[in-house]
């Protein structure tokens, strides 16, 4: 059974970064796509960044390019998803995701993590 779990996610000040990390066991973590989405209180989970099993096609939401890197070691089961000049309307509760393609729907992937809390204050 797989299980994804995220880390990293805490308070932070406008302008600061969070790298967060996501680790994968129990299934074949280098063949799978994977994810991260977030979702702020009152809001529906929205698409952050996809990356193929490779690590070579990354895809994005189009308002957090430039901002957010999503990355991926197969060799530790981890991917990452590092946050730049993060403003206040980051503040979400974010979510790893494995799937067989790197989509930008929720209904694309299969198995979610917990969640990490960020909160980005002004």
């Amino acid at each position: 059974q797989v299980q994804l779990v995220e880390s990293g996610g805490r308070s932070v000040q406008s302008g600061g970064s969070l790298r967060l990390s996501c680790a994968a066991s129990g299934g074949t973590f280098s063949s799978d796509a994977m994810g991260w989405f977030r979702q702020a209180p009152g809001k529906e989970r929205e698409f952050v960044a996809a990356i193929d099993w490779s690590g070579g096609s990354t895809y994005y939401a189009d308002s957090l390019k430039g901002r957010f890197t999503i990355s991926r070691d197969n060799a530790k089961n981890t991917v990452y998803l590092q946050m730049n000049s993060l403003a206040p309307e980051d503040t979400a509760v974010y979510y790893c995701t494995r799937g067989a393609q790197p989509l930008d729907y929720a209904k694309a992937y299969n198995t979610w993590g917990q969640g990490t809390q960020v909160t980005v204050s002004a």
